[in-house]
């Protein structure tokens, strides 16, 4: 039976303890703070990442794994006949899935490379479950239906406390963020194949109660059905914004475990300190 070898990239959240259960193969993205390059969290944490990006004098800019370090892996990963399946960012916001098809062109061996339409813990979905059947011997095709489903059936609700990373990337509509910074508009996106599109919008961290209640009723009536769920943040006052919602969601999710995790550069970049996302998927 052949191998079958997982890879992503380091937008993905995965636990040390995960990432050595299933060997899965993690390709780094880099980012650049005045200057300085760094391939977080080799050498520059999350935390920390947050403090350089508050003092820099622009936003810092993220850059996907160069070909070299795709084509270096798949041709090792694949020299003892295994297939790899490679599942990474939406290419809505990095070229990582691209440079990664480049390379699979580019080897002889079996590559698949997919683009999970997610970024953060909603990329986290599918490459544990890849891994977890491929640990367990199914085959490719087997794969890729079941993960098709998560993706399918995940859903990521991101608050921002300022549109204004969103705009500086170019990630939104330069109109929209000013008015939205002039009159201090909270706003919750959902992303939906890859883009971002909102859900609410209002004044003040009441927008986010408001509709943290709505989002505790919706789980309330499809409990049964969420087979994972998790918090990510940017920044302690993002931390600050979830320690509520990790209880409540815990209290009608009680057998769920639910991670709480601060995000990476790449997702930071763009949504700025005092960040949120809720991410779920349901059978």
């Amino acid at each position: 039976m052949t191998k079958i070898k997982i890879v992503t990239d380091s937008s993905c959240i995965l636990t040390q303890e995960d990432i050595e259960k299933y060997n899965i193969h993690v390709v780094p993205l880099s980012v650049m703070i005045d200057g300085t390059i760094y391939t977080p969290p080799k050498n520059l944490t999350y935390e920390k990442f947050m403090e350089l990006m508050a003092a820099s004098k622009s936003l810092p800019k993220t850059s996907q794994p160069p070909l070299g370090a795709f084509l270096e892996l798949y041709e090792e990963l694949t020299k003892d006949g295994s297939q790899v399946l490679s599942i990474h960012l939406t290419e809505s916001l990095s070229g990582t899935v691209e440079t990664a098809k480049q390379a699979a062109k580019m080897v002889q061996g079996a590559i698949t490379v997919v683009d999970s339409a997610f970024v953060d813990q909603g990329t986290t979905f599918q490459v544990l479950k890849a891994a977890e059947l491929a640990e367990k011997g199914s085959d490719l095709s087997t794969i890729l239906a079941e993960i098709k489903k998560v993706r399918d059936h995940t859903v990521l609700y991101l608050g921002l406390s300022s549109l204004e990373n969103l705009v500086k990337g170019g990630r939104i509509n330069r109109a929209v963020g000013l008015i939205s910074s002039f009159f201090n508009v909270k706003v919750v996106m959902q992303m939906e194949h890859g883009d971002l599109f909102p859900k609410a919008k209002g004044r003040g961290d009441k927008t986010f109660a408001k509709w943290f209640e709505q989002l505790k009723t919706s789980l309330q009536k499809q409990a049964s059905d969420v087979a994972r769920i998790g918090i990510s943040y940017a920044g302690d006052s993002g931390k600050e914004i979830v320690k509520k919602f990790k209880i409540e969601l815990q209290q009608i999710l009680p057998d769920l475990e639910i991670p709480v995790v601060h995000t990476t550069p790449i997702v930071s970049t763009h949504t700025g300190p005092g960040a949120f996302a809720v991410i779920f998927y349901t059978k």
